[in-house]
């Protein structure tokens, strides 16, 4: 029943299609060019996409594109809340644990199209760039796909968060953007990196570490970075806790 009126909202609306097409299309964008990258003078080219490393480096890609579902819930929470529809949804008898749940629905169903996309986009350039067919295509899929949904789970639910806090669609995404990129960051700065790998997006972050990481490690010592087994547990804990957060919101605050 709530999935069902939660797509009577989202397929109609016009923004939904132009952020979702946006996703897509840039993250294919940016696996394209990815090739023509030169690293030390060489071309990356085709071993750019070979399985299975080819998963690793897109999730990593892909991680930067949280943000655009993010502010997607954002601006879906908040029309709800100009529109006074959420105030209409409470009348007709839907109780403020409903609104939480029709809400959680929705980004589990753009996680869901987060992963769709991710797939479809490594097989693509995978299979079509490959030379070696000695690699099964699916080698190290499952463990990506399933680190990038829990991952995408975290940040729509810190996104959600600012929405039902802030409920003006261009405040809540401008603090949502500056808590990920610049608040967090510098909350962290005078903290040992042993306690700042706990923070909420540095958590996130873990799920999808940077290719290069061990060679970055050569350089700069051992990272204190949780690991992506110790940070699935975590950001699992921060979304219930931030859709908790939301939900006492929603029910203490007048609509």
């Amino acid at each position: 029943m709530l999935v069902r009126a939660e797509l009577r909202k989202l397929l109609p609306y016009r923004t939904v299609w132009i952020v979702l097409v946006l996703f897509a299309g840039l993250l294919a964008f940016f696996v394209s060019v990815g090739g023509n990258v030169t690293i030390n003078g060489q071309t990356v080219g085709n071993s750019l996409y070979a399985f299975p490393g080819l998963w690793t480096k897109l999730t990593y890609v892909a991680s930067y594109f949280h943000l655009l579902l993010g502010i997607l819930l954002i601006i879906l929470i908040t029309d709800e809340f100009q529109f006074r529809t959420f105030r209409q949804q409470l009348i007709d008898g839907l109780s403020p644990a409903g609104l939480i749940q029709g809400k959680l629905i929705v980004s589990g169903l753009l996680t869901l199209f987060g992963m769709l996309v991710l797939l479809l986009v490594g097989l693509y350039f995978g299979l079509t760039h490959t030379t070696d067919s000695s690699t099964s295509a699916t080698e190290g899929l499952f463990d990506a796909l399933l680190r990038y949904g829990v991952q995408a789970l975290g940040y729509l639910s810190l996104a959600a968060l600012f929405g039902f806090l802030i409920r003006k669609s261009g405040p809540a995404i401008l603090l949502f953007l500056l808590y990920s990129w610049v608040i967090e960051p510098l909350l962290r700065l005078p903290i040992a990196d042993h306690i700042d790998r706990y923070f909420p997006t540095k958590v996130f972050s873990s799920l999808t570490p940077n290719p290069t990481q061990a060679i970055l490690e050569t350089m700069t010592g051992p990272t204190s970075a949780l690991s992506a087994t110790q940070a699935v547990p975590l950001t699992l804990a921060y979304a219930a806790l931030f859709w908790l957060l939301s939900y006492l919101l929603l029910r203490h605050r007048d609509l």
